[in-house]
C-alpha cells in the first residue's frame, strides 16, 4: 500500500549479519488453514455485525490446541463468541488475550472444519462509516493485522488460505469482495445475499469487502482476467476515467513478471486509512483519488504490482516487508519507465533518493530492522523508497536480462507462498551466477548509504578523480558510473569503489568541461 503522505510526496545499529528478525507473532507450523468461509450479516440499524466463520484446517501433527485471532468485546467494541463447532459438533474452547483457543478432537481425519459463531461492533478492520457523499458504507481495511477485529483467523501472512465471503446486506447496496462473484440473490425480506470466492491462497492482511452504493464498469480483459472499476455513483465518470489505466498496468506486469494469481482485478474507491491498499484482486484507493484528472497512474501501478509482490509472493515475516513495499515502489517506476521513457525513471529515483537521505538523517536504521516488533512500524521510507532503490542498483549490477530473469524466477518460485530476503538473494544468485552476499548485507542489513566527497583534475591526457567515503560507520563496495562531459557529448566510465579513499585515472582526449557522478541514476549515495 501507499501511505497517504507517501502518495502526496511522489503522487541505529552496526552491520546485521542475520536475516532473522523480530516478528513476534506466535506461528503454529503444526496447522495450516486451507479455507475460510465468512458468513456476514450487515444492517442499517446499527454497526453490529453477525458472523459465522467456517474454517478448514489441516493438522500436520497432533496438537493439544490451536489459536485463532479475534479481538474480544471491550466496552462498545469487539466481538463476542457464541459457539464453536468441530465438524458440526460442539467442541472445547476457551477465550483469552484476544484469541480463541480450540482443543481439537482427533477421532477422525486430520483435516477438520470448525464453525465459529460470533457478533459485535468492530472498532477497526471493517470500517463502517459514510462515504464522502454521505452514503453509508462498509469497507474491509485489514493491513497489517486488523482482520482480527471482525474475522476470526490466523492474522499473519505466513498462513494463507482460500477465502469466500457470503455477505447478507440490505438490498439497496452493491457488494464487491475478494474473489469472483458466484451468487447474488434477493432474499425477498429487504436483504440480498452476495457471495464471492477466491480459490488462490491469500493472507488476511489483503482480504476485503466493499458494501455501499457503487457504480461499476468492466474496463477490459487482460487475458481471461476481468479488470473493473467500482466507484461512487456521484463521481462515476471521473472514477471510470481515472482507473481506466489499470488495464495497461496489469498487461505490463503479466507480460514482465508472470501469471496473475487471482480471479479478478477490481479497482475500488473506498474509505481507507491508506493512499491505496493492495487487497488481493480488490484494491482500495482513497476516496479523493477520483478527480477525473488521471493523476493516479503511479499509485495504481504501485497497488497492482503488489498483486505479485506482497500478495502472492509475500513476506514471511513483517520485518522483511521491503519484499512487498520496496518491490511495489520500484515496479511502479518500471511501469512508468516503460510508458514514458528512462527520464521518468531517473526523475522518480532522484526524488526517492532525496527522501531516503533525509529519512536516514533522523532515522539511522537498516531496511530490515531487527529491532521492530510492531508490524505497523515496519513501514517507512526505508522499506518503500530505499527498498526500491536496492532493486534499481541490483538491476544495474546484473543487467536487464538477468535482472528480469531473476524476478520471473523468484515470482514463479514463491507464487502463492512466502519468502524472506535470503530467499530472494538465493534466486538472484542462482540466476546470475554471482555471489550477492555483500550486496544484500550492505544495502539491506546495514544502515545508511555512501556519503561521497570527491574532486577531479585534468593532468596530461588523464582525468584524475579522488573519491572519499566519509560516512564513517561502514565502507560500502559498489560500481559507480562517471560521466565525462565535453560540450554536449558525454562519455560514461565505470569504476569500482571499494575503499575509504581511492584515486582513479581515466584517459581522455582533452580536458572535460564537466564531470558528473552517477549521471544515469544507478547509485544510492549522498554528495558532500
Amino acid at each position: 500500500m501507499l501511505k497517504k503522505i507517501l502518495f502526496l510526496f511522489m503522487m541505529a545499529g552496526m552491520l546485521v549479519t542475520s536475516s532473522h528478525a523480530q516478528d513476534s507473532y506466535p506461528k503454529n507450523l503444526s496447522i495450516d488453514v486451507r479455507n475460510y468461509v465468512f458468513n456476514l450479516h450487515l444492517n442499517d440499524e446499527d454497526n453490529e455485525i453477525e458472523g459465522e466463520a467456517l474454517i478448514t484446517v489441516d493438522f500436520k501433527d497432533k496438537v493439544e490446541h490451536f489459536s485463532l485471532d479475534l479481538i474480544g468485546k471491550s466496552g462498545e467494541h469487539g466481538m463476542e463468541v457464541i459457539e464453536v463447532l468441530e465438524d458440526s459438533t460442539i467442541t472445547e474452547y476457551r477465550y483469552a488475550n484476544d484469541k480463541i483457543i480450540i482443543r481439537p478432537k482427533f477421532n477422525g481425519p486430520k483435516t477438520k472444519t470448525f464453525s465459529i459463531r460470533y457478533h459485535g461492533v468492530p472498532e477497526r478492520g471493517l470500517v463502517i462509516d459514510t462515504t464522502k457523499f454521505g452514503q453509508r458504507s462498509f469497507f474491509g481495511d485489514n493491513w497489517p493485522n486488523l482482520a482480527r477485529h471482525w474475522l476470526p483467523c490466523v492474522d499473519h501472512p505466513y498462513d494463507k488460505a482460500a477465502v469466500e465471503f457470503r455477505i447478507t446486506a440490505p438490498d439497496h447496496y452493491d457488494v464487491v469482495a475478494t474473489g469472483e462473484k458466484i451468487e447474488e440473490s434477493n432474499l425477498n425480506n429487504g436483504f440480498k445475499l452476495t457471495t464471492y470466492r477466491e480459490p488462490a491462497p491469500v493472507a488476511m492482511k489483503v482480504v476485503t469487502i466493499g458494501v455501499t452504493k457503487f457504480a461499476s464498469k468492466l474496463l477490459g480483459m487482460v487475458g481471461d482476467i476481468p479488470v473493473t472499476a467500482w466507484v461512487y455513483p456521484e463521481n462515476r465518470l471521473d472514477g471510470f476515467s481515472d482507473y481506466a489505466v489499470s488495464t495497461d498496468v496489469m498487461d505490463y506486469f503479466v507480460d514482465h513478471i508472470g501469471p496473475y494469481a487471482y480471479a479478478k482485478l477490481a479497482n475500488m474507491q473506498a474509505k481507507t486509512q491508506w493512499g491505496g491498499l493492495e487487497n488481493a484482486g480488490t484494491i482500495s484507493y482513497f476516496e479523493n483519488s477520483v478527480t477525473g484528472k488521471n493523476e493516479v497512474e503511479g499509485l495504481i501501478a504501485h497497488e497492482i504490482a503488489h498483486q505479485w509482490f506482497g500478495n502472492s509472493a509475500s513476506e514471511a515475516n513483517w520485518n522483511h516487508v521491503w519484499l512487498s513495499e520496496g518491490f511495489a515502489t520500484y515496479f511502479s517506476i518500471l511501469y512508468l519507465e516503460n510508458t514514458y521513457g528512462d527520464e521518468k525513471r531517473k526523475e522518480e529515483l532522484v526524488l526517492d533518493r532525496k527522501q531516503t537521505i533525509e529519512y536516514y538523517a533522523k532515522n539511522p536504521a537498516p531496511v530490515v530492522d531487527n529491532s521492530i516488533i510492531d508490524p505497523l512500524k515496519v513501514l517507512s521510507t526505508n522499506t518503500y523508497q530505499k527498498g526500491g532503490w536496492v532493486l534499481n542498483m541490483l538491476r544495474h549490477q546484473l543487467g536487464d536480462d538477468i535482472f528480469w530473469k531473476g524476478i520471473r524466477t523468484y515470482y514463479e518460485t514463491y507464487e502463492n507462498s512466502n519468502a524472506l530476503t535470503k530467499d530472494f538473494q538465493a534466486v538472484m544468485e542462482s540466476v546470475s551466477g554471482k555471489n550477492l552476499a555483500n550486496f544484500f548485507s550492505q544495502w539491506i542489513f546495514t544502515k545508511g548509504h555512501p556519503v561521497l566527497k570527491w574532486n577531479w583534475n585534468y593532468r596530461k591526457g588523464k582525468l584524475v578523480i579522488t573519491i572519499d567515503q566519509v560516512q564513517g560507520h561502514h565502507i560500502f563496495d559498489f560500481p559507480l558510473e562517471i560521466g565525462i562531459q565535453n560540450g554536449e557529448a558525454m562519455k560514461i566510465e565505470l569504476v569500482e569503489v571499494n575503499g575509504a579513499s581511492k584515486t582513479y585515472e581515466i584517459k581522455v582526449d582533452s580536458k572535460p568541461t564537466d564531470v558528473i557522478l552517477d549521471p544515469n541514476v544507478w547509485l544510492l549515495f549522498e554528495e558532500k
